[in-house]
């Protein structure tokens, strides 16, 4: 088993961005990762862990998620109901503790990758609420007064797509890790190892045109890299041509324009420049 991350034969990864995986790695802290959506923040943990022959647990945030859901959880209301009815069960506490994926984590006998996924999602006080937890690698269980100690010091990924500010106590703790979007030299390199092959007409022309649809002046959502990859497979499967590409004044919508624009004010956006154009003419 490897214990550098330099990226897969499926990830395109920056010297920077293998450069802070394993700086992470070496510190024991968790890797805080930034990024605009799309650009392969939650991936990263995936491949990391496929990289380094680990299992890999998901934590998904929500908005409505707390952290003691990632300890456990205890259900007083089911013990309530069977000692009411009598179950034999009710003399174990132990059977009505459901385990977070942090203690899933801890008490894995391999090392493992926990991803903690899209955490600027949940409440202010989430992050910090979970300092401790993260920095010992340790937490108490109440109900049975057991402490529960990481067996192996899990690879810590959270992800952020910077809806809201992290809390300054938590960012000392983390190693701070922000994806830029793909220059076109990455971008090519992204795109080979999803449609290998692909003409470089073809490529070039829907790559220009890509940037300059992201670069575009009030733009409200830039299409990111999953949409790109989603539009070119689309333009593959059509088999269109950089001249079908083509776009004038009087189209300004990019062909299956779908995969790239995801809101009414953007398709709005590109009418309007459509109509500005022709009555330039």
């Amino acid at each position: 088993m490897t214990t550098r991350f330099e990226g897969t034969a499926e990830y395109v990864a920056t010297d920077d961005l293998t450069i802070a995986v394993n700086a992470a790695v070496t510190l024991e802290r968790p890797l805080l990762v930034k990024g605009e959506p799309g650009t392969g923040k939650t991936e990263l943990a995936r491949q990391v862990a496929g990289a380094l022959g680990l299992d890999m647990i998901e934590w998904n945030i929500k908005s409505t998620t707390r952290a003691q859901q990632g300890l456990y959880e205890y259900d007083a209301v089911s013990r309530l109901r069977d000692s009411q009815l009598g179950d034999e069960r009710v003399h174990d506490v132990g059977n009505y503790i459901k385990k977070g994926k942090l203690w899933q984590a801890f008490e894995s006998e391999r090392k493992t990758v926990l991803l903690i996924d899209e955490i600027d999602k949940a409440d202010i006080e989430f992050p910090n609420d979970l300092l401790q937890e993260l920095d010992k690698m340790e937490f108490h269980v109440y109900e049975t007064g057991e402490t529960i100690k990481a067996r192996q010091r899990p690879i810590v990924i959270i992800t952020s797509n910077n809806e809201k500010e992290l809390p300054d106590a938590f960012l000392r703790r983390c190693f701070f890790h922000y994806i830029r979007f793909p220059n076109e030299t990455t971008m090519r390199k992204i795109v080979e190892v999803h449609h290998p092959g692909i003409k470089e007409a073809l490529l070039t022309t829907a790559l220009t045109q890509f940037y300059e649809i992201r670069d575009t002046a009030g733009l409200k959502k830039k299409p990111s890299t999953s949409e790109v990859l989603d539009w070119l497979k689309l333009l593959l499967a059509e088999d269109l041509t950089p001249e079908d590409l083509k776009r004038d004044g009087a189209n300004a919508l990019p062909k299956l324009h779908g995969a790239l624009l995801k809101n009414e004010q953007d398709v709005h956006l590109f009418e309007r420049l459509a109509f500005m154009a022709r009555g330039q003419r």
